[in-house]
């Protein structure tokens, strides 16, 4: 076997994975609108790809209105969505998989044209990113300055991650995972770049971490630790991210969460930050799981531009106990199959990432075992 450590059972909360092999949450475009709900086509994607015993964690899910940065993404807020993702859950466990729902507020990445009011996206403090954002209309336009949360506003956006985890169970997914990753919301609150705040949710590390930590102890309240994960991205640059000295705050945040029982933490490694946008491989960095696995009792699932023998070696080695793929996940639906029996890849198709319809979607065939 090409890579047994891989394929050993891993328990991860209450769920017993037969393997390590993790499908990574990507954002794909493909929700129908308006209503910005899951589809059949969705269920097709997820359920190809999902294997016996194994754990898919779906696409980034906003938890309110104006919480996201595409008029084509998925949300958890609404009825409507809940019914939705009730087919890809179906389609998911039919296969005998496991699925978790990754719950997101985009914060300043994201345009006037998308929130309710009109109004400039939110986000903790006025600082604006730099470059484009999408917008309503589905053509990028210039970031706009953020209008900064008023202190009062703050409890909103903590319930609605809450109720959004209450939405997800309803749905049928096995969890959530927080996304606190890739300079969103929550990483904007994390980090001081994008932190001016003076109040309780500003200035020291303590308080950037605070709405994070709210949020997580809310959501654990409403549906179990064990039903709970969270991603985070230390050494970052998505979206105008990244702390100057990044261990002080997140060796802080690891520890506080390490202590409210999650099923697990999801940490990307610095050498796949960005790869959403565009190839990236960055020497010369640390390995984000290597740094804080010590700090980390639960399963530490790993992401970023792995491949078969680095993911085995990076679980033999106990630095990770799963490692999450996205990109050969697209191309290939059977992606645990192959790496166990260290058949070809497909390669990917970065052009129809972020389309529409079936093409680049739900067309790449399992491999031909005849």
């Amino acid at each position: 076997m090409p890579h047994q450590q891989l394929f050993e059972p891993l328990k991860l909360g209450e769920l017993t994975l037969k393997h390590r092999v993790v499908m990574a949450p990507l954002t794909r475009m493909r929700a129908t609108v308006p209503g910005n709900t899951a589809n059949g086509l969705n269920a097709e994607h997820y359920g190809q790809r999902a294997s016996e015993g194994g754990l898919i964690i779906a696409e980034a899910s906003q938890v309110m209105v104006g919480g996201s940065p595409s008029p084509t993404t998925p949300g958890i807020h609404d009825p409507e969505q809940v019914e939705g993702w009730k087919l890809v859950t179906e389609a998911v466990h039919a296969k005998g998989g496991h699925i978790f729902l990754q719950l997101w507020h985009s914060g300043r990445v994201s345009h006037s044209s998308l929130q309710p009011d009109g109004r400039a996206p939110r986000a903790p403090s006025a600082v604006p990113l730099e470059g484009k954002v999408g917008t309503a209309h589905g053509k990028p336009a210039p970031a706009e300055t953020p209008r900064a949360l008023e202190t009062a506003e703050i409890p909103e956006i903590i319930a609605a991650y809450v109720q959004a985890a209450r939405n997800a169970m309803e749905a049928g997914f096995d969890g959530v995972e927080i996304h606190a990753a890739n300079g969103y919301l929550l990483e904007q609150f994390l980090q001081s770049r994008t932190n001016r705040r003076t109040d309780a949710y500003g200035g020291s590390i303590e308080n950037r971490c605070r709405i994070v930590l709210d949020i997580v102890r809310g959501i654990v309240e409403a549906i179990g630790g064990e039903r709970t994960g969270i991603r985070l991205s230390p050494y970052g640059v998505a979206n105008g991210s990244g702390e100057d000295d990044p261990m002080p705050l997140y060796s802080y945040l690891v520890r506080e969460l390490n202590a409210l029982g999650l099923a697990y933490l999801h940490l990307i490694e610095p050498r796949a930050s960005g790869a959403g946008q565009r190839e990236v491989d960055h020497q010369g960095v640390p390995s984000a799981a290597k740094l804080f696995r010590p700090l980390w009792d639960a399963v530490l699932i790993a992401a970023g531009n792995f491949r078969g023998d680095t993911a085995e070696a990076m679980v033999a080695g106990g630095h990770a106990d799963a490692i999450a793929f996205g990109r050969l996940f697209t191309s290939n639906p059977d992606l645990p199959r192959r790496l166990q029996l260290g058949t070809p890849l497909t390669p990917y198709d970065r052009s129809t990432f972020y389309t529409r319809g079936p093409e680049g979607y739900t067309d790449f065939p399992e491999m031909d075992v005849a």
